[in-house]
């Protein structure tokens, strides 16, 4: 009885540790997509802006190359 206790607590610190693992990288992959729809929106803003007329040119490349 006592080897099938300590393979039960393998298993479930084994379980335990992968769930903490993708918790974890769901956490940084979910701010990784937040962050690059964001850059998305703001270049879509900055071509309106331009194709408006609301901006210059060259204002227009400067701000694309502060964005990227």
């Amino acid at each position: 009885m006592g080897f099938g206790m300590m393979g039960g607590m393998v298993v479930f610190w084994a379980l335990i540790i992968v769930l903490a693992v993708l918790l974890v990288k769901e956490l940084f992959n979910s701010n990784s997509n937040r962050s690059r729809d964001n850059v998305h929106r703001a270049n879509q803003i900055l071509d309106e802006r331009y194709a408006r007329g609301e901006i210059s040119q060259e204002q227009y490349l400067t701000m694309l190359k502060d964005i990227q």
